[in-house]
């Protein structure tokens, strides 16, 4: 493996239940940069666990139209299918969940 696939350009994760999502930038031999989206699903298996990935890959020349249909998508999910809904009361939780995710239980 090349050092620079080695090293972290970027890298984000959103914990989110029993999923957890990455957004890793990476770049290209050519010095050429890309991101990935992976999710990562936890599923029980023996003792232990076992993990299901999923990967996307969003390259330079799509990033906006990418941006925008995901901001679109989302709007109309909020403000046109589930008006009602109080979406800050799930960025309370993510905050919950980060603290507790940094305990460690014996």
């Amino acid at each position: 493996m090349e050092e620079r696939e080695k090293e972290k350009i970027y890298s984000k994760r959103v914990r989110a239940g029993k999923r957890t999502y990455f957004f890793d930038v990476k770049s290209t031999r050519a010095n050429d940069y890309y991101l990935t989206i992976t999710e990562s699903r936890r599923h029980p298996q023996g003792d232990g666990f076992t993990y299901e990935k999923h990967k996307m890959f969003i390259y330079k020349e799509d990033f906006d139209k990418f941006i925008e249909a995901l901001r679109g998508t989302v709007d109309h999910i909020k403000n046109e299918l589930m008006p009602d809904v109080d979406f800050s009361q799930f960025n309370q939780r993510e905050e919950f969940d980060d603290f507790n995710s940094d305990l460690k239980w014996d």
